[in-house]
């Protein structure tokens, strides 16, 4: 998991994140927690951007909304912003995004994991979206060139498919669009 940087019960809020230095490291917060993490790896990049293109030509081309990659904040309450490596936000729902980043639930979040990370994408992040209403939520594993695809049903996560490098994935929530996955994995 990302290094937890406050020991004690302090609660981070928005208001204490947008004071945290320019140094390049990743801050989150979970619950009050902050977090930090060090940059992804240039493979985890290289998914990050097969992956957006794909979904952003797509969405683009259908006139769907927006796609939004690493670094963006994600706000869903005053104790809990995160940066997600992708989110997309259907065009019903753009009010959220404003200047500063997503002030709401997006439809889509996309984690890839990273052994810095997958506890927290794993478990909090997961449980975070789906307390939050994210409609899908996808866990990239670069390492098993692997896509858990979770659709909220019933304010739950329900488990919809695995997808394998040699797969290809779609959605409900872009219709028409096939994903080869040795595209995103390649």
């Amino acid at each position: 998991m990302g290094k937890v940087v406050n020991l004690d019960e302090e609660i981070w809020t928005y208001q204490d994140y947008l004071k945290l230095p320019n140094d390049r490291n990743t801050y989150q917060i979970i619950g009050g927690k902050l977090f930090m993490t060090p940059a992804p790896s240039s493979y985890h990049q290289r998914i990050s951007r097969n992956l957006e293109f794909i979904l952003w030509s797509h969405v683009k081309k259908n006139d769907l909304g927006e796609v939004f990659d690493a670094p963006i904040d994600a706000v869903f309450s005053s104790v809990n912003v995160v940066q997600p490596d992708i989110v997309f936000i259907s065009k019903e729902k753009l009010r959220i995004v404003k200047e500063k980043g997503i002030f709401g639930s997006p439809d889509l979040i996309v984690e890839i994991i990273s052994p810095s990370t997958s506890e927290m994408d794993i478990k909090l992040k997961k449980d975070l979206y789906q307390r939050f209403g994210v409609r899908e939520y996808w866990i990239v594993y670069p390492e098993g060139k692997k896509i858990e695809v979770f659709r909220l049903e019933g304010g739950r996560y329900k488990l919809k498919g695995t997808f394998l490098e040699d797969d290809t994935m779609e959605s409900k929530l872009f219709q028409g669009l096939k994903i080869n996955l040795r595209e995103v994995f390649g």
